[in-house]
């Protein structure tokens, strides 16, 4: 309102000053004038003050548009007229100005209504959009498109949404994979448990044919819960951001020898062979604990997704980065899985059991120990199983 006041008498003061120096007026020129341009102004702060407020009151933009509109006329129709009254000594003449200004009014009136009625119906999409959005329909749009700060309201809403849509979706994928991961978590410790209780019922009631067989198969279900156990608390310190080790320089290559020496026996029993393929040296920095443990991960699985007489293939080089590489003859990974390979809650496939890889926790921790060592992992599509992983060169 101040600001308004203040225009208006910005503007009669230019007004009076530009009337001084074309009209050279009279005395009761001025006065006419002063007369004239007071009442504009009066009827303009009365507008300016009273629109705002009940415009806020309207429940469409339009009517606000339309109001704007006829008092701009009507503002334009009192100086035009106040000035007629002084120049024109004929009623005649006046009554004909009168008429067309009216004309004029109802004209404008028309092209307010008319120019208002797209951005009164571009908002109410965007009203309607925020409501549908309100009621859980990520799917709505505004379908608005224009240069001004309408649209710009418009993209911008349509953009959130869009976000929200993605975010949600999300949100179930993950859900929907951590039940699975869950379900698989669960069926790899029933499995072993059952098989637990059940050869401890049968040495106890005195049925086991052969007890040490039994003691044997016990020890590596208590073997298998244990790997698991650690598997979960690893991946849990992983995803925390709380994953700790020594750093060192170490050899990969060494690394990649004992982890096969140490899963040989297991290949062997499946009738699967390991074939080490390296350099006589691959440095690197970083924790030989945790990334022995991702080398024996790839390793496992891979002789897991093995059929039986083949070979497990698994190549470290320098080639301005420690690489490493595991490669099977198995059925390899789909294209579809790729996407979520590494992700903490796609472990769970469907397709894996306990004996071709669990709930699938190595891909996981994996690239968990690799990102933390500054290195990069991935996989390849089959046919046959491709993992490897990079990291920094010690030299």
């Amino acid at each position: 309102m101040t600001r308004a006041v203040i225009a208006a008498l910005a503007i009669i003061i230019a007004s009076l000053v530009f009337f001084e120096a074309t009209m050279q007026p009279t005395a009761a020129d001025r006065n006419g004038l002063l007369m004239i341009l007071l009442s504009v102004a009066a009827l303009t702060a009365f507008a300016a003050w009273w629109i705002p407020r009940r415009a806020r009151r309207f429940t469409s933009l339009q009517r606000t548009v339309v109001v704007v509109a006829l008092a701009a006329a009507g503002v334009i129709g009192v100086a035009t007229a106040g000035a007629a009254m002084v120049m024109f000594f004929s009623q005649h003449d006046l009554n004909l100005l009168l008429v067309v200004l009216g004309f004029g009014i109802a004209l404008g009136l028309v092209l307010a209504v008319t120019i208002a009625g797209p951005l009164n119906e571009d908002l109410r999409s965007i009203a309607e959009v925020a409501e549908r959005v309100a009621a859980g329909d990520l799917t709505a749009r505004t379908g608005v498109t224009r240069p001004d700060e309408v649209g710009a309201a418009a993209d911008a809403l349509d953009e959130m949404v869009a976000r929200l849509e993605t975010n949600e979706e999300e949100r179930r994928r993950d859900e929907l994979a951590r039940q699975s991961f869950l379900s698989a978590i669960g069926h790899d410790l029933r499995t072993p448990l059952a098989a637990l209780q059940a050869a401890l019922e049968a040495v106890e009631d005195g049925v086991a044919p052969d007890p040490e067989r039994y003691f044997r198969s016990m020890h590596r279900d208590v073997q298998a819960l244990g790997a698991l156990v650690d598997d979960l608390f690893l991946l849990s310190r992983i995803e925390s951001g709380h994953l700790e080790y020594e750093t060192m320089e170490i050899d990969l290559a060494e690394l990649a020898d004992e982890s096969v020496e140490a899963l040989e026996p297991m290949a062997q029993r499946v009738g699967v062979s390991l074939v080490l393929e390296t350099e006589a040296e691959v440095p690197t920095h970083g924790g030989p604990e945790v990334l022995g443990r991702v080398i024996r991960n790839l390793v496992d699985n891979a002789i897991r997704h093995a059929p039986p007489e083949t070979a497990v293939r698994i190549s470290v080089v320098n080639n301005g980065a420690a690489t490493l590489r595991v490669e099977d003859d198995g059925p390899g990974f789909s294209v579809e899985f790729l996407e979520a390979a590494f992700e903490s809650f796609a472990r769970a496939d469907r397709a894996r059991t306990r004996s071709t890889g669990g709930a699938g926790l190595g891909l996981a921790i994996a690239k968990g120990v690799v990102d933390a060592h500054g290195g990069q992992i991935w996989a390849e599509a089959g046919p046959g199983g491709k993992v490897a992983f990079t990291l920094p060169s010690g030299r």
